[in-house]
């Protein structure tokens, strides 16, 4: 049941980049001194001069650029909770006052103190030049953001259709299995049965009726656990998984429903296959801020079952973690060896939800 939960409103509708960071800071400050550099190159010939014309319009650009990434890394939350459209138009006029102020500002400061000649132009052609310059940046900057965020947006409705697809896809012998197994079991045990519908129920429940896009790693756990339960019921003694996951802060965050399709992946690609069963291998660790989570289990040499499900099933997760974690998360596959592995990293983000 390789299911996965729709995409919050944050992944949809996010517009603008987070001017706070570092990264952001940096690439904002290298396009404003490539700004810069052409506006020397078209503005002086070869006169010797251009060096001190590109320091200092390099100065007067970066601190625009410094203090615009101020004022939109204060506001950010904001605009964003006005709309797009909304927020294109007062993240424009915001930024265009802000620069016509810097501007002002810096005219006045290189001509009333100390009368040092650094900006040559008059004061009325000087604003009206860094209005008319910074204004096409500016809308040329805010349509790039724009067609980033729609080119997001994309992605996620993708995953989303995937989402719709894989849960058409649920394997329908899983639930006749499971159901005929609780039928034998109410009349041979019916304690047992009541805790494998238990089990069905909160299975289900976990993957048609999730609307949280992470959940804990306990609750994770748990509902990987009931899965294994089910299964054990199907398969017996053939059916052994270790949990060796003592270690993890059970409290932090993963993408919900990540741990369960890949050990059915495990149970239907591997211990299903092998005449007398296997031992599955669930082992958890704290590497400083990350977690690592693996998933091992034996291989049935010359009996390979279709890898469709699987791929699908690692796709979409490995979907999932570039959307929830960008480049801080990891997911692996080692099937070098007579085992085949799954390994999970991820940062510890105990706050999510």
């Amino acid at each position: 049941m390789t299911v996965v939960p729709t995409p919050t409103s944050e992944d949809t509708q996010v517009y603008l980049p987070d001017f706070c960071a570092a990264g952001t800071l940096f690439i904002v400050l290298l396009v404003a001194e490539l700004v810069a550099i052409v506006l020397t190159l078209a503005a002086h010939g070869p006169d010797g001069q251009f060096l001190i014309q590109l320091s200092k319009i390099s100065f007067f650009v970066l601190w625009l650029t410094l203090l615009g990434s101020a004022v939109m890394c204060q506001l950010r939350d904001w605009l964003e909770r006005t709309g797009k459209t909304r927020a294109f138009l007062l993240g424009f006029v915001i930024l265009e006052i802000t620069c016509l102020i810097v501007a002002e500002l810096s005219w006045q400061l290189m001509w009333r103190f100390g009368g040092v000649s650094v900006i040559d132009d008059p004061h009325s052609e000087f604003l009206l030049r860094t209005f008319a310059i910074s204004s096409i940046f500016i809308a040329l900057a805010m349509r790039y953001l724009y067609v980033s965020s729609e080119w997001r947006r994309s992605i996620v409705l993708e995953a989303q259709a995937r989402v719709s697809a894989l849960q058409a896809l649920i394997r329908p012998h899983f639930l006749f299995n499971s159901m005929n197994t609780i039928a034998s079991l109410t009349r041979t045990n019916p304690r047992q049965a009541e805790e494998a519908v238990e089990d069905l129920s909160d299975l289900l429940r976990a993957s048609l009726s999730s609307t949280r896009e992470r959940t804990s790693l306990k609750e994770e756990l748990e509902v990987a656990a009931s899965y294994q339960r089910i299964e054990n019921l199907r398969l017996g003694d053939r059916l052994r998984v270790r949990w060796d996951t003592d270690e993890l802060p059970m409290h932090a965050h993963i993408p919900s429903l990540t741990i369960q399709p890949i050990l059915e992946n495990a149970i239907n690609h591997g211990i299903e296959l092998l005449p007398g069963g296997g031992e599955v291998l669930v082992t958890g660790t704290r590497d400083g801020h990350h977690v690592q989570i693996a998933v091992s289990n034996p291989v049935a040499p010359g009996n390979a079952r279709s890898e469709d499900g699987n791929k699908m099933a690692m796709a979409n997760i490995r979907q999932r973690f570039e959307l929830a974690y960008g480049t801080r998360a990891s997911v692996s596959v080692d099937d070098s060896n007579e085992r085949y592995t799954v390994k999970l990293r991820f940062p510890i983000d105990e706050g999510a939800s």
